[in-house]
């Protein structure tokens, strides 16, 4: 074969190379669903730039929310990121509804039980967990950074019970300090997002003939609130084949097999509604 020959089957599979790997790119972009789409945009800190974000401070942007999740078994039918996914697109509602909010990414994790011996979630695959302090020292990590970065009202949302009076404490904790040194922001822990499912939601199922169905986690409340938010967490199809689950299983009381988007969502506009009545009360008392 000549030099001239040679030069043009490599030219032409150089082209090739290069149109095949374009191809690809651009079959794979199609694919991958965006990480900030608009709705996210909107809201969510981790989807603006810096410029952008000091941008919005001058605009009048003051509250920040903290979604504080867990990962954390809930049955055989649902995905361990139940929380964090729970606690990020409500957070992104509840930011949307008041305006001049931002949405820090969310916590994912929390105290979750003892890894030696292996106590609470953690007897279960899946479940990661930190000890207490570290997760004090996470928290307040975390407000810190975002008071510096100028944000006034900042706001801690945790979607699971079992580190409820410990962010209580942090907030107060943190209030105090920040008060001694002179600092205009302050911290709302807000418990009122959380206690809502017990308070109203609860009751809610109870009068529509749901009471026995209700338990203290992976039950119909639970699942029906992930059913609302993003369904893909739930393996509906054998959930609704087999037999009434049982804390083996990792639900602790109740039954899920009824849960439905529909009753979810109900308790998902509950929750939505006092975090927004609580911020906005607060925000309205610390201009």
């Amino acid at each position: 074969m000549s030099n001239r020959a040679m030069m043009w089957w490599g030219g032409l599979l150089a082209f090739w190379g290069v149109a095949f790997s374009a191809y690809a790119e651009g079959r794979v972009a199609d694919a991958l669903p965006p990480a900030c789409p608009p709705p996210a945009q909107q809201v969510e800190l981790a989807c603006q730039s810096w410029t952008e974000l000091d941008a919005a401070f001058k605009q009048g942007v003051m509250t920040a929310i903290l979604p504080i999740g867990g990962t954390e078994q809930s049955g055989p039918y649902m995905a361990v990121g139940k929380h964090n996914v729970r606690a990020q697109s409500l957070a992104d509602e509840i930011a949307r509804t008041l305006g001049h909010t931002m949405v820090a990414p969310v916590v994912a994790y929390v105290p979750e039980g003892g890894t030696q011996p292996r106590t609470g979630h953690m007897r279960f695959a899946g479940t990661l967990s930190i000890p207490p302090s570290v997760f004090a020292g996470l928290i307040e990590g975390a407000v810190e950074s975002l008071r510096t970065q100028g944000f006034r009202t900042i706001v801690l949302l945790g979607d699971h019970g079992g580190y409820q009076t410990q962010l209580e404490g942090l907030a107060r904790k943190v209030n105090k300090r920040w008060a001694a040194e002179g600092q205009l922001a302050r911290v709302l822990y807000v418990g009122a997002y959380y206690d809502v499912i017990a308070q109203e939601y609860a009751p809610y199922l109870r009068q529509h003939g749901y009471g026995v169905a209700l338990g203290k986690h992976a039950d119909i409340s639970d699942t029906s609130l992930m059913l609302a938010v993003d369904p893909s967490l739930v393996r509906e199809g054998l959930l609704r084949q087999v037999g009434k689950p049982t804390p083996a299983d990792g639900v602790y009381g109740g039954d899920p097999r009824q849960a439905t988007a529909e009753l979810g969502r109900v308790g998902i506009a509950m929750q939505v509604q006092a975090a927004v009545k609580a911020i906005s009360s607060f925000n309205r008392r610390h201009p």
